[in-house]
């Protein structure tokens, strides 16, 4: 599918808002009518005019997936004033303890039965599902001109990303995805700091994750088991295509290493690790994705470790850059973790030995550091090195970041480097600071709905470029080792290798095809 009229970046300033109350059309009626808009150009946010929701409006939403990350989605909404009218879970254990809590809201087990029953007295819907369901369930609710929060990563294809950033800018709703360090100070603040040049060009990122820390690099077990009583496995599978069930293998949360339902460690943590570089180096698409090594790859999950290669040309007057992901968990014997090299992290570690030693010396009254106490490198963590100096964030979420510019002995607290102390305010903080990152980033979202001047940081005009970026190194592992795959952004299609074209759309089963999007 060709998308005309787009460039090679995406807007990182001024994020698309909208807020629209909009009852919408059943989704009965979206999927017989194909109501979704045709992607044929991907343009970027503006402010868009819509009616918003006044401040004393109570807003009314439905969860789909109430459990885990889903429990505290539909808690957080009540915690910013929302009126929680349905609960949709796959079991009914889950539902049931949900529900007591919201003794007015009605439950169903069938999310698509919730939105046709009572879509017409729902404002916004959160999606909070294991990632195979997330761009069906999100693109049917905002056919139906719903504002949306979906937990990351926002989609499990390419595809179902560009369709969500598309159904948004013309349904002009209000969206938010739950990579939940976005309303953070400390992210911002990098931004700023990096695009002011503080650490010139950026020519070199290294990202690494401490995941999976659930079961990947496996074989699919045999035979069955009895599906629960509580569950609704054909609903879990949703659509995904059928396998039999076995006890503990996907459901509850184990299910992110499979290939038919998860993203695996880049899909699950990139959309946090890499929030901060994505914005701050304007990275838009990349042109070449190359998985560059692994540990032993199987036919249905994700590999234990893997290192991807990301290549992005010049834009916005930025140099060209290459990124370098990594993940593997420190924890498992039997694989080491793939990690950037000793050289590339020498001065992390001297910081963190500094640290280590610092934190001794307390415990001790004063005494002398402890001996032979190897520092270890963070589990995670986000290093870009530019032609002036460096900024190391050793968190998940860029919460903290460290400066290290080229006449500097080692990395000073981003906060307290003199340099960056000089770097003026530019980003809009979120609402709520006194609040954590998840309620404090839903928070943005019923700001967005309720006052469309108040762009929310992660709407999906941005959140699904950052998705369908991080995904590129999801098909690139699947294509091989070593297989250095071209691509051509704006038409989601590589350019040199044909296979990867099976990847980029998942095909749906029966009943479960979604709203139709003309190409």
């Amino acid at each position: 599918m060709e998308s005309g009229s787009e460039s090679n970046k995406p807007e990182q300033t001024a994020p698309r808002t909208g807020a629209s109350r909009g009852t919408g059309a059943s989704r009965r009626e979206v999927l017989a009518g194909g109501a979704a808009a045709a992607i044929a150009a991907m343009t970027f946010p503006q402010i868009l005019s819509a009616q918003a929701k006044g401040a004393n409006d109570r807003i009314r939403v439905a969860s789909i997936g109430v459990g885990g990350k889903g429990g505290s989605d539909v808690d957080h909404c009540k915690e910013n004033g929302g009126d929680v009218v349905g609960l949709c879970d796959v079991d009914e254990k889950t539902l049931t303890n949900k529900a007591k809590n919201f003794p007015n809201a009605k439950t169903f087990r069938d999310w698509r039965k919730m939105l046709d029953e009572i879509g017409k007295n729902v404002d916004a819907v959160t999606v909070s599902t294991p990632d195979h369901m997330h761009g069906l369930a999100a693109s049917t609710a905002l056919s139906m001109g719903k504002h949306v929060y979906c937990q990351k990563p926002l989609t499990q294809t390419v595809y179902e990303a560009r369709m969500l950033r598309q159904l948004a800018k013309d349904k002009k709703v209000a969206t938010q995805m739950g990579n939940q360090g976005s309303a953070g100070d400390g992210l911002r603040r990098a931004v700023e700091v990096i695009q002011a040049g503080l650490i010139g060009d950026v020519h070199e990122l290294h990202v690494w994750s401490n995941r999976p820390i659930w079961p990947q690099g496996i074989n699919r077990p045999e035979g069955s088991d009895p599906v629960p009583k509580t569950l609704d496995w054909d609903l879990w599978l949703g659509p995904a295509p059928e396998r039999p069930y076995k006890e503990g293998v996907y459901h509850t949360f184990a299910w992110r290493g499979w290939y038919d339902f998860g993203t695996g460690a880049l899909g699950d943590m990139a959309c946090h690790t890499v929030n901060m570089p994505f914005r701050a180096l304007k990275m838009g698409f990349p042109n070449v994705i190359e998985c560059e090594e692994t540990s032993q790859l199987f036919n249905e999950t994700f590999p234990k470790t893997s290192r991807i290669r990301y290549e992005f040309p010049e834009r916005e007057g930025m140099k060209p850059l290459k990124f370098w992901w990594y993940d593997g968990n420190p924890q498992d014997k039997t694989q080491p973790p793939l990690r950037p090299s000793d050289e590339i992290t020498r001065d992390i570690m001297e910081m963190v030995k500094e640290q280590g030693q610092g934190q001794n010396r307390r415990r001790q009254g004063g005494a002398a550091a402890q001996k032979n106490q190897e520092p270890q490198l963070p589990g995670s963590g986000c290093l870009l090195i530019g032609d002036k100096g460096k900024v190391f964030s050793p968190d998940d979420y860029g919460a903290s970041f460290y400066v290290k510019l080229n006449d500097d002995k080692k990395y000073v607290n981003g906060n307290d480097h003199e340099a960056a102390k000089q770097v003026p305010k530019t980003i809009a903080r979120a609402p709520k600071p006194e609040a954590e990152g998840d309620v404090r980033q839903k928070a943005e979202w019923f700001a967005m709905m309720k006052n469309p001047s108040t762009p929310a940081y992660s709407n999906f005009d941005i959140a699904a470029y950052l998705t369908e970026i991080i995904l590129l190194g999801a098909i690139a592992l699947r294509v091989g080792v070593k297989n250095r795959m071209e691509w051509d952004g704006p038409k989601m299609r590589s350019t040199n290798v044909e296979e990867a074209a099976k990847f980029v759309r998942r095909q749906n089963r029966k009943g479960w095809e979604g709203p139709t999007v003309v190409s």
